[in-house]
């Protein structure tokens, strides 16, 4: 099994809005550093936005800044991506994958390595 599991995943018409959430069954993730990646078919697979494990600053695609947001509830052990004004680039599979580092350091959009889940699809279709 995964060792990050994400839901929240769905078919959403054009202009809707999705939440996604994130969570560790078997670790904390209070100091990790959690990113949101996405991956369509036929296409490599990209950063979408970055929370730190810190001071939970953010850090986002240039694509869905404006649109997409990324928080944590430490205490519940959940990390959430709300997406908003869902448009054709945003059909993927979406991840999430832990940083070791604690932190979005430049970079973090090409991140290999660390804990991830098996994904969470989002479809959207009129």
């Amino acid at each position: 099994q995964a060792q990050l599991v994400e839901s929240g995943g769905g078919l959403v018409q054009p202009g809707g809005s999705l939440n996604l959430s994130c969570t560790a069954p078997e670790f904390t993730l209070y100091y990790f550093a959690v990113a949101w990646f996405r991956q369509a078919p036929g296409k490599e697979r990209e950063g979408v936005a970055c929370i730190s494990g810190s001071d939970t600053s953010t850090s986002y695609a240039d694509s869905v800044k404006g649109r997409f947001a990324i928080s944590r509830d430490k205490a519940k052990n959940m990390v959430y991506l709300q997406m908003n004004s869902l448009g054709a680039e945003d059909p993927a599979v979406y991840y999430c994958a832990t940083r070791g580092d604690g932190r979005c350091f430049t970079g973090w959009d090409r991140q290999k390595d660390g804990t991830w889940g098996q994904g969470t699809q989002v479809t959207v279709s009129s």
